[in-house]
């Protein structure tokens, strides 16, 4: 790896902790000669002169420090989807299972990440395809899951899934998840999916709700290419939603195609604490 020279800083910026937290942090990066690239908001919020775009953060950053909880992370990690940058995960509340470093292991974890190569876990991505009427109409890239879901009102959908174009079933249910290992801790084991070890090279199919009870949630190759297609709405609203965090209007007879993305995540993880640390604590596994 690189000598890290550029230290990317995104925060989640609802939480008043982040103002202090970013400037103390920027003062700590400059004292070892390293340059901060502080994202547009954060930056105007604290005042500093050199604001750049997300963009040519992206493009300049040789490390990725991340101040918030899970979903900030997941969101930055859609940004940098097409760049091999690692991400330093700083959770501000409880262990988080994506920010598993506390603040104060912050400046220990960043001193060992500037003298030597971080330990990092590489993360599979999904490569979301939306078609419409035959065609690609747009291409998203997810680091937890892509959910496929009817809207307020009581009504089920139909969505025939086939998986390397053979036929699945046609799922009568609220909606469908399609997630990564590292996603797998989410929305799909709220609906009754398996935790998969995130590691592994997999992704899991959870429906939500199904009408038939024997339809059960199913995991499949990464090489598996997962095809969704909305057969009927019976006139109800369904929403392709991607992370939890972007979401859009579906019709009656889009396809969403699914696969395995060509570039991961890679996540800087703590040498004190292994994953299934994590899953005791989040889950709080063994507690009366």
């Amino acid at each position: 790896m690189q000598q890290i020279q550029n230290v990317a800083i995104f925060a989640k910026m609802h939480d008043p902790r982040c103002q202090g937290i970013a400037s103390d942090l920027i003062k700590w990066l400059e004292a070892r000669e390293c340059t901060p690239l502080v994202e547009p908001s954060l930056a105007r919020l604290i005042g500093c002169s050199d604001q750049m775009s997300e963009e040519e953060i992206r493009d300049k950053a040789d490390l990725v420090v991340v101040l918030g909880g899970d979903g900030t992370l997941i969101s930055v990690a859609r940004l940098f989807s097409a760049k091999d940058v690692p991400i330093l995960g700083v959770n501000l509340g409880s262990l988080g299972f994506l920010t598993e470093i506390t603040v104060d292991e912050l400046y220990p974890r960043l001193e060992l990440c500037l003298q030597s190569a971080p330990r990092v876990s590489a993360r599979m991505m999904l490569m979301v395809t939306l078609i419409r009427e035959g065609k690609p109409q747009e291409v998203y890239h997810v680091l937890n899951d892509v959910v496929i879901n009817k809207g307020a009102m009581a009504r089920i959908v139909d969505l025939e899934t086939r998986i390397n174009r053979q036929f699945l079933t046609t799922y009568k249910a609220d909606g469908l998840i399609v997630a990564t290992p590292t996603g797998s801790t989410g929305y799909s084991l709220s609906a009754g999916g398996p935790i998969i070890q995130p590691q592994m090279c997999c992704i899991v199919i959870t429906p939500i709700c199904p009408h038939t009870l024997t339809n059960r949630p199913i995991v499949v190759t990464d090489e598996a290419i997962i095809s969704v297609t909305i057969k009927s709405s019976f006139e109800e609203k369904v929403y392709l939603t991607l992370d939890g965090q972007v979401g859009i209007e579906l019709q009656e007879g889009d396809s969403v195609e699914v696969r395995k993305a060509l570039n991961k995540t890679s996540l800087v993880v703590s040498r004190s604490r292994d994953y299934f640390e994590l899953l005791r604590t989040k889950l709080k596994w063994g507690e009366r």
